[in-house]
């Protein structure tokens, strides 16, 4: 049996893979502990793993910024750099710490990339660090660059070795920018354990001390890059799918709805854009009532919205058994959704609202299976005609479908935990 940390933050699109990946090594026998922000101890325990606290809840965090929940998600959702600089940093001396007491005896880290303190801890206590990525343009390809907002300089489809060039050397830009940026923050942390100053030029890269580099998506939905960090696998989607962590119970309301009509449209804007959901879920009703289609709203728990009709209002529901039952999946575009959309093999509207998920959209629509549109422009009267289209072209559907027989198959988590398990035969 071998002891294995594994550790991230963010929301449950970041929890989730990282508890079907310890599920996985419990199965083969090893002692794995995930380190998580306060939020998700509960319900990683309920999971029936170990877990350990090494960030504090987002109520405190967003009491620290002196916002209300409201304004802090909109706040995070609207500037990158604002999470970085008053959700990640602030908290980064004493994360790193907490990592640091909880470490022990362990065999092996298993980080997020946005645990920044994983490869501090892993280089101090000498600690093979597997390093996982979880949506495809975290690669950082100068061949696939994101397709986001903040990577407007780079030349989306290169081409010749002048274009791959220069996204070479706006990267090598962009790197400085954030070294000089927050490296004295990394450094001073770094120093506090004894380490010298970082090799790397960016928090956001892989570190090249990686004993291995953890691709949680299908393949087919992020294929390999030929400068992807070395030792990288592609694993698949580890799929975990529960909302209180323990064995969810059937819902009755759902089921009935469910079963007394045709499939449904579902709207979802997963674990996070939920908090500050503007009028979405009000204008996706309205949508469904234009096309005279029944809709399946998850909410999450703060919503003044009922249930009427042909509109369901549920918190939350598995996606795994609820996906594969829609018409059309419209969400916000998080790749733990935009997996379970992709396995479930419906066509998708994306609505992006921050961060990777205008560039899942853009996989999305590049793969022919679903429209984007955009979250400020999100109503009724525009979200109705492409959800129409998405029901009456059978193309979507056909390559939908498609898509979700080759990418159910796949065991991320087994995949991963075999890949982990490796580490240790060959060291």
């Amino acid at each position: 049996m071998r002891k294995i940390l594994l550790t991230t933050v963010g929301t449950l699109g970041d929890l989730h893979p990282f508890i079907a990946i310890g599920l996985a090594l419990q199965r083969r026998g090893h002692h794995p502990v995930l380190a998580v922000p306060e939020d998700h101890v509960a319900k990683t325990r309920a999971a029936g793993l170990d877990a350990v606290a090494v960030l504090p809840s987002f109520d405190e965090i967003r009491k620290r910024m002196g916002l209300g929940e409201d304004d802090a998600v909109k706040r995070v959702m609207a500037n990158q750099t604002y999470l970085l600089e008053q959700v990640l940093l602030p908290w980064l001396e004493s994360s790193t710490t907490a990592l640091d007491d909880v470490v022990g005896d362990v065999d092996v880290m298993v980080g997020s990339l946005f645990v920044f303190g994983a490869a501090i801890i892993a280089e101090k206590r000498r600690v093979p660090l597997v390093s996982v990525i979880l949506q495809p343009m975290a690669i950082l390809s100068v061949h696939t660059p994101p397709k986001t907002s903040d990577f407007w300089m780079l030349i989306q489809a290169p081409g010749g070795p002048i274009g791959v060039r220069w996204n070479r050397l706006a990267y090598g830009f962009m790197r400085k920018v954030l070294r000089f940026r927050y490296g004295r923050k990394i450094d001073e942390v770094r120093a506090h354990h004894g380490l010298g100053p970082a090799c790397d030029p960016s928090m956001f890269d892989v570190s090249k001390k990686t004993a291995l580099t953890l691709c949680c998506y299908s393949p087919v939905f992020g294929p390999p890059q030929k400068d992807a960090p070395a030792n990288t696998e592609i694993v698949g989607f580890p799929v975990y799918d529960s909302q209180g962590g323990d064995t969810e119970a059937p819902d009755p309301e759902l089921e009935a709805f469910l079963a007394d009509g045709p499939p449904p449209l579902v709207f979802t804007l997963g674990s996070f854009a939920v908090y500050a959901p503007g009028d979405f879920y009000e204008e996706a009703a309205a949508a469904a009532k234009l096309l005279g289609a029944r809709a399946v709203l998850l909410t999450g728990e703060k919503t003044s919205l009922r249930s009427s009709g042909d509109i369901l209002v549920r918190p939350y529901a598995p996606h795994s058994t609820l996906f594969p039952r829609a018409a059309v999946i419209i969400h916000h575009g998080g790749i733990g959704t935009t997996g379970q959309a992709l396995r479930a093999g419906k066509p998708q509207l994306v609505v992006p609202h921050m961060g990777d998920q205008a560039d899942n959209a853009h996989r999305i629509r590049k793969m022919g299976l679903g429209l984007v549109l955009k979250a400020r422009r999100f109503n009724a009267r525009r979200a109705a005609p492409m959800i129409a289209s998405l029901l009456d072209v059978p193309e979507y559907r056909i390559e939908a479908e498609r898509i979700g027989a080759r990418v159910r198959p796949e065991d991320g988590a087994e995949a991963a935990a075999t890949a982990i398990e490796r580490l240790f035969t060959t060291s």
